[in-house]
């Protein structure tokens, strides 16, 4: 088998940096657009799902990727998005924000469907850990971006953070020269498979790992998206909120290595057993303590422990034997940010007509629910 490549999965996780911490930058805005737009909650949420609409492409992405000399998604992907998050301070209408957060969720697919075939690839025997340092590379960009975009609204205003868009630029660059002669992202010859098939054959993992994706979501979409928009309405300042953000992505990092190193050591079931009820009880620590600096300490075990499932389902999809590897991560991604997607209006939705306190306490008892769908997904698991 061949050996864990440190050189090629630091590089596509260099790459996922780059290309997440513009897509970091919505939260932090959310609370300025909000008020500048008088907006609803409910409204706010379509921001997120205009964004991960796209997912719905993934399939066909990941089709296209089996067939195409892919090093170009991932070049061209963190100038792209770049582009489109750093002009959201310039946007004078609902629409053309929902317009550019598309092309940033357009240019995501194309980054994400094919990178982690890539890594397993290049992973050997070491896939949890290969998964892990690709998320880290994604949850340490959310841990940064917000703190980078809330400084350049201190220096310039929301109308200057355009001028943040030329380090992503300059990273398509540098990526090019990096990776234009990587092997690896040679295209290959196509194998058979009939697409249908393969969807039919694996649908009821996914079927699952989607209902636990959405029972977890909604607490995820609360912590990643609305965090901000909470503190603010509590009357926090914005470089509180964005501190708050920060904490949890900082502890994602952690919780994205230790899911999948863990996951390879002792087991991915336990692992996610323990996660998924830990989130729970972080979440109840949250909610009484709101209101202090002890918030910070369960958003740091939120962020460890919410984290700590996405390496382990990451991993449990390449694990299925497919000559149509990069296909079957289409499916995963497509249900992923799709749930995710319904999940924030869901939340959004709940925070309008119920309350934020409320909804994040519906969101606190679907954590606990999704423990109940550990065993199932993996039963289902052993089926092929």
């Amino acid at each position: 088998m061949k050996k864990f490549d440190k050189i090629q999965v630091a590089t596509i996780s260099f790459a996922h940096f780059t290309h997440d911490v513009y897509s970091s930058f919505l939260a932090p805005l959310l609370p300025l657009i909000i008020e500048k737009f008088g907006i609803s909650l409910a409204m706010s949420s379509f921001f997120e799902i205009v964004r991960r609409f796209p997912a719905l492409l993934n399939p066909f992405v990941g089709i296209l990727a089996e067939r195409s000399d892919v090093k170009w998604f991932v070049i061209l992907s963190p100038s792209i998005t770049a582009i489109s998050m750093s002009l959201l301070g310039l946007a004078n209408s609902y629409a053309q924000i929902l317009f550019l957060l598309f092309i940033a969720g357009l240019s995501a697919v194309f980054f994400h469907v094919p990178t982690p075939t890539i890594i397993k690839n290049n992973s050997g025997s070491k896939v949890g850990l290969g998964m892990s340092m690709f998320m880290i590379g994604g949850e340490s960009a959310r841990a940064i971006g917000p703190l980078i975009v809330t400084a350049a609204i201190s220096l310039w205003g929301i109308e200057g953070i355009w001028r943040l868009m030329f380090f992503g630029i300059l990273v398509s660059v540098i990526l090019y020269f990096r990776l234009r002669d990587f092997t690896n992202f040679k295209a290959k010859e196509v194998q058979k498979g009939d697409y249908k098939q393969i969807l039919k054959q694996f649908a009821p993992f996914f079927i699952i790992v989607g209902i636990f994706i959405f029972l977890q979501s909604l607490t995820k979409i609360f912590t990643t998206l609305y965090l901000a928009v909470y503190l603010t309405k509590n009357g926090f300042s914005l470089w509180y909120a964005t501190f708050a953000i920060s904490v949890l992505q900082f502890f994602a990092i952690i919780g994205t290595f230790l899911g999948g190193y863990l996951s390879d050591k002792f087991g991915k079931k336990e692992v996610l057993y323990f996660s998924t009820f830990a989130t729970g009880v972080s979440m109840i620590g949250f909610i009484f303590f709101s209101h202090s600096y002890i918030m910070f300490l369960f958003l740091a075990f939120l962020g460890i422990f919410i984290f700590a499932a996405s390496p382990i389902l990451l991993a449990l999809v390449q694990e299925f034997k497919s000559d149509k590897p990069t296909f079957l991560n289409s499916v995963y991604m497509t249900i992923s940010f799709s749930v995710s997607s319904f999940s924030a209006f869901c939340f959004g939705f709940m925070g309008d007509k119920i309350g934020m306190n409320d909804a994040i306490i519906v969101a606190t008892f679907f954590s606990f629910v999704a423990f109940g769908f550990v065993g199932v997904l993996f039963k289902i698991k052993k089926r092929f």
